[in-house]
């Protein structure tokens, strides 16, 4: 049960990275050249709704895999800057905060 919140977790903090790119190159469109605001208009929406997905997922697995608060806070404070949800959902899974930890991380077992 505690597994199927990690991949919505997962998709969550990708999708939100990826809607920041799209907010950014929005916003570049808008302050730059060709003064168009359609593309903050489209992104703007669709990055808030990923940006509250991610801090409830965030949420929701933090209790599920009781996590400290000083991860949690982490967590949702890799919110705010652009791109960070990546990072910090890759170093989470090296921690073994969502999951097993890495192989390298396994201790090893004899074998015979």
């Amino acid at each position: 049960m505690r597994e199927t919140w990690i991949r919505p977790f997962v998709a969550a903090a990708v999708a939100e990275a990826c809607s920041w790119a799209a907010l950014l190159a929005g916003m570049a469109v808008k302050y730059g050249p060709p003064r168009n605001e359609l593309g903050v208009h489209v992104f703007g929406p669709i990055h808030g709704a990923l940006f509250v997905a991610y801090g409830l997922l965030v949420l929701v697995v933090a209790r599920q895999r009781r996590w400290s608060r000083w991860h949690t806070a982490i967590a949702l404070a890799c919110a705010v800057p652009p791109f960070a949800t990546v990072l910090f959902e890759r170093w989470a899974r090296r921690r073994g905060l969502l999951g097993t930890p890495a192989r390298a991380d396994r201790p090893r077992t004899l074998v015979g």
